[in-house]
């Protein structure tokens, strides 16, 4: 048997939707546990996902004692897809997943990310240190505000494998996933490890989306046929734009931070943390991760999944979620 997972439509998540303004709404899926939830886990997907990337933890979770909020974030799903990137920064969104916190709790929460969801959760935390009890990123480290506003150009021209944003951020890239009836599909099952016949990949960190070989992916290892199709059928709402709008924003938040800058290598998370790697993650190195210590007043929990790549929570769901709930019960039992 694999491991538990939820699947569309699933009788153990209600579909809530909680309304920021007159153009914003989120929806989010809330798994509540039987009796009185010991705590409330908050997890936050990356790109290009949705709240359904964490399938394999909610049921463990819930099994936990835990109640559970996934929401899909701002351009992806049943979210709103505002047109404007500027309504996309980390501070106008993490303001946004406050008042969703607060539409299910009164209480701190168990904040987790992965990729852009692994960097949102540790400037959410900054910004709201009181909601958040425990804290812990997937492929993510902590990055520190920086002094000075840096454009994404010099962003990739210094780290190469980061060149996707470049491809992203212009439009380009989505007007090819864009550009043929099945591209949402055949490029998701790429993002999962699909190929060409001739073993061509869809995405690579230095271009972005490879407009050559997209006709030509085939199904991918990681996720089944189903899902894809889920995916797809959410992502057909909005198209890709308000996903890419995500990297529209770098010279914004870091026009935002500017103010946290100021402390930037003497601050320390107060909330318990951990880290979880993936050895084979091509953009999100392993290495990324040394040094993170210093950055957290308790020991900082560290861990490793050396056969993962960048999928990590669902391609090694048995590995993540042993790491995800050991963290949780650490945390519980510091808190009792």
């Amino acid at each position: 048997m694999g491991v538990d997972h939820l699947v569309p439509n699933d009788p153990r998540v209600e579909h809530k939707f909680t309304k920021i303004n007159d153009n914003i709404t989120y929806h989010y899926m809330l798994a509540k546990p039987q009796g009185t939830p010991v705590a409330t886990v908050v997890l936050i997907h990356g790109w290009p996902d949705l709240g359904m990337g964490w399938r394999f933890q909610v049921p463990m979770l819930l099994s936990m004692g835990l109640q559970v909020v996934v929401p899909d974030m701002l351009g992806y799903g049943q979210t709103s897809a505002p047109e404007s990137h500027e309504e996309y920064t980390m501070k106008k969104m993490t303001a946004h997943i406050a008042q969703v916190i607060k539409d299910v709790t009164d209480q701190p929460i168990i904040l987790g990310g992965h990729d852009w969801g692994g960097f949102f959760i540790w400037r959410m935390t900054m910004y709201y240190p009181e909601m958040i009890r425990a804290v812990f990123s997937l492929c993510v480290p902590y990055i520190p505000p920086m002094p000075a506003v840096e454009t994404l150009d010099d962003f990739a021209a210094r780290q190469t494998n980061f060149g996707y944003q470049k491809q992203l951020a212009s439009g380009e890239g989505e007007k090819i996933i864009e550009s043929i009836p099945d591209g949402i599909s055949r490029f998701l099952n790429g993002m999962y490890g699909g190929r060409t016949p001739a073993g061509a990949v869809v995405f690579t960190p230095q271009e972005g989306v490879q407009k050559e070989a997209l006709p030509e992916i085939g199904q991918n290892p990681l996720v089944p046929k189903e899902m894809v199709d889920f995916y797809a059928q959410e992502y057909a709402r909005h198209g890709f734009h308000g996903p890419c709008n995500w990297y529209r924003v770098r010279e914004l938040n870091m026009q935002d931070e500017l103010p946290l800058s100021a402390n930037a290598m003497t601050f320390k998370f107060k909330q318990p943390a951990m880290l979880v790697m993936s050895g084979k993650d091509t953009v999100l190195l392993p290495e990324y991760a040394r040094g993170q210590e210093r950055f957290f007043e308790h020991p900082l929990k560290s861990e490793l999944v050396d056969e993962a790549g960048h999928w990590v929570a669902f391609q090694c769901p048995e590995a993540t979620n042993k790491h995800i709930g050991d963290f949780v019960k650490s945390v519980l039992a510091e808190t009792k």
